[in-house]
Parts: structure tokens; sequence; C-alpha cells
């Protein structure tokens, strides 16, 4: 026979069992919330929709690399974070013609949403300056271009 005496009723949020059954779908909820934020405040850039177009493009692009191999060019690339300033100075061939100004593109390794474009013009024979604002750490693709050719190089920005 029971004893209904020894037996005590608790309330059910004293239950250690109720709350390891709340505990894992609460988890689950908030873990939830946080992988929404995140994704809302990350900016990781469009897929392309035209896939066939950028297949053809591809052979111009090529192309343009190997003029810039064909002339032997290369760049020497300084960045002044204070002044916002960047300065780029280009080596080639002696039958190379440097162009007025230069279209840079600056490409952050994973974070397409800090990409910078500047326009550079050439303010001694070989070195070319343009405006450029502060760029985050991290590893940097710059694409150095003009009509027929285009140089690729790669920087590291620490702070």
């Amino acid at each position: 026979m029971l004893n209904n005496e020894s037996q005590q009723v608790l309330p059910w949020y004293k239950e250690s069992y109720v709350w390891m059954i709340i505990f894992f779908p609460l988890l689950a909820v908030i873990g939830g919330i946080v992988t929404t934020i995140l994704a809302v405040q990350s900016d990781d850039g469009l897929v392309v929709d035209d896939y066939y177009k950028q297949g053809l493009e591809i052979n111009r692009t090529l192309e343009r690399d190997q003029v810039a191999v064909d002339y032997n060019l290369d760049a020497d690339i300084q960045i002044d974070q204070q002044l916002e300033e960047v300065s780029i100075s280009m080596s080639s061939t002696s039958d190379f013609v440097y162009p007025a100004n230069l279209s840079v593109t600056f490409l952050h390794a994973t974070r397409s949403g800090l990409d910078k474009e500047v326009h550079m013009l050439l303010t001694q024979k070989n070195i070319y300056r343009g405006n450029l604002s502060a760029l985050a750490a991290g590893k940097w693709y710059v694409h150095i271009q003009y009509d027929n050719w285009r140089l690729i190089k790669t920087i590291i920005v620490d702070l």
C-alpha cells in the first residue's frame, strides 16, 4: 500500500525532466535565430545569371592576360592608408606605350562587398596615382587593366 503522505507533488517548473525536454527545442530555436541574423547581415554576393555569356567572355579575358605577358608587364603597388592614396609603378618591355589612365579594381579574396574600383592617372613616365579609401585587412587581388591587356597582382593589407 502506498503512503500518500510521503509523496510530495512538485509544481511542473521544479521538475528537472521538464526542463530537459524544453532545453533542446529551445536551443534549436535560438540557433535558427542566430543563423538568420548572420545570413541577413552578411553580403555574400550574387551568382551570375548568364553563365553562357560569361563562358564566352573567358577567351577574351585570357587573351588580355596573354598580352600583358607578351609586354612583360609588372607593377609595384604602394598604398598609403592615411592619405587614402594608391600609386602603381609599372615596368615593361621598351616598345610598350603607357596609357594616360588605368582602371584598377581591388577585389577582396573572401568578401565581395568590400571590392573597390579606382581610376588612375599617369603622373610620371610609368607611375600612376589615384585615390583609394581604406582597405580592410586581408588578401586582395588587384586587376590593373586597359583596353587590350590586364595584369593581376596579389597584395596583403595589414592594419
